[in-house]
């Protein structure tokens, strides 16, 4: 079997379901294949998570320096942005199953490998040069296979749910990057503290094969390849003349949409703001506010659970408390986001400051990420072109988060002069990242709505 053949899309089934089963069986498939969805790609992001725990016990234990690990950082998102472009055309045409599968497998087999390098590190002293090249090659591949995941989740979306539904179920689905964060920072925090930074990628590489796992039994490419009929005959949703136009074309059309560079570029100021947080705020709360291991990764890790909650309010918000006005719900959320990631910038407090911080920050933060960078995209892209516009917007977040990784990594680390750290240069950076992030879909959206 040829790599085409395995991951293009499903043919249609010739056994066709009976037509008094039909309706059962789509809504028995689609719930398998929504939950499998959302639950793999909870474990990918538990596979992306690791480097954010492990920070301050890879630079107290002098294995790489916060230059370094920006470098690193830099890295995964670099290539994931590129990844997350060409995975995005590609997942169109693409059996979402084994696409979803091979990215969280060899994710997990990458993580098993740093964990494996870590252990062998202490008895054959690798040195921080080597380890570094080590780090950035199998963290950057790292970040092609995680570009595998969000294309084909959302993509499932499209393949089984009609429009009328679609925005409440992607509200639930996109908040798989919190629970994963969470169950990241939670379980590899508790995990490192107690083991060593080493354990850490090894319990990660655990969680990716449960995903993957999860991908092969839940898992259904379409409701076509299953014996039954399309999801607009399913639903009794018109078929629009735009979508009968082949794939391609398609997403050309796509391309060529300014209002997808409108919402690519506020989405790269969202991934700055939004890493800045997860991939540093537990070394801020370390260095900055003398927090221990454990109780910074309950911080960073238990707050992300209000994330969610900002993700389901994100789709009501927007469809019934303001009829469908994406702007207002951002507006409101973006400026309760700045105000709250400023409080925990400059602010001092205990452990419960610090978490009502972070929380509302997360909270009012996934409503403005859900509707930017997934609901207003998801108002007037085609269904056989939903990957073409995560691709767009993929490359420009990715990219800031890359320009995120190292410019943090070096503000923090310039700034710095031992175990003296000064943190004030890289939260201004973030504070007008935020800024950026809910005010430019504002203005952009208001423009291309006329």
């Amino acid at each position: 079997m040829s790599l085409y053949s395995y991951f293009r899309i499903s043919k249609p089934s010739d056994r066709k379901v009976p037509p008094e089963e039909v309706d059962a069986s789509y809504r028995r498939l689609r719930s398998r294949t929504f939950w499998g969805v959302t639950v793999a790609y909870t474990m990918y992001y538990v596979c992306r998570m690791t480097l954010g725990v492990v920070k301050q016990p890879l630079i107290d234990g002098g294995v790489l320096t916060a230059g370094q690990l920006g470098v690193i950082g830099s890295a995964f998102y670099f290539v994931y942005a590129a990844g997350k472009f060409c995975n995005g055309f590609i997942a169109d045409y693409c059996n979402i199953r084994r696409f979803m599968a091979v990215g969280i497998g060899v994710s997990a087999v990458l993580n098993l490998l740093l964990g494996v390098l870590g252990l062998l590190d202490g008895p054959l002293g690798f040195g921080s040069m080597l380890m570094m090249v080590f780090f950035a090659v199998l963290w950057g591949v790292n970040g092609w296979m995680q570009s595998m995941g969000s294309p084909p989740g959302t993509i499932s979306l499209s393949r089984w749910f009609p429009l009328s539904s679609r925005g409440t179920m992607y509200s639930i689905f996109s908040s798989t990057p919190q629970l994963g964060k969470a169950v990241s920072m939670i379980m590899t925090g508790f995990i490192v503290a107690a083991a060593g930074w080493q354990w850490g990628f090894l319990a990660a590489a655990v969680a990716g094969f449960v995903g993957l796992a999860v991908s092969l039994i839940f898992i259904y490419d379409t409701p076509e390849s299953q014996g039954l009929p399309s999801v607009q005959e399913l639903s009794g949703e018109p078929v629009r003349e735009m979508d009968k136009k082949p794939t391609k074309e398609l997403q050309k059309w796509v391309f060529k949409h300014p209002g997808i560079w409108v919402i690519a570029i506020s989405t790269a100021f969202l991934y700055i703001t939004q890493h800045a947080v997860s991939d540093w705020g537990v070394l801020f709360l370390q260095k900055q506010k003398d927090f221990s291991l454990e109780r910074a990764t309950q911080i960073i890790g238990l707050a992300e659970i209000f994330g969610v909650a900002g993700n389901l309010a994100a789709g009501w918000m927007s469809d019934v408390l303001f009829k469908g006005n994406r702007s207002r719900p951002v507006v409101i959320a973006g400026i309760l986001a700045i105000l709250s990631l400023a409080g925990f910038l400059f602010l001092g407090g205990g452990y419960w400051a610090n978490m009502t911080f972070v929380a509302l920050f997360s909270m009012s933060f996934s409503v403005v990420f859900c509707i930017v960078a997934g609901l207003m995209a998801l108002d007037f892209v085609p269904r056989k072109a939903t990957g073409a516009a995560l691709g767009i917007v993929g490359i420009s977040s990715y990219a800031a988060a890359g320009l995120q990784s190292m410019v943090s990594g070096f503000l923090i680390g310039g700034y710095s002069a031992g175990n003296v750290y000064n943190f004030t240069p890289v939260s201004i950076f973030w504070i007008i990242a935020c800024f950026l992030a809910f005010t430019l879909p504002v203005i952009g959206w208001k423009y291309l709505r006329k």
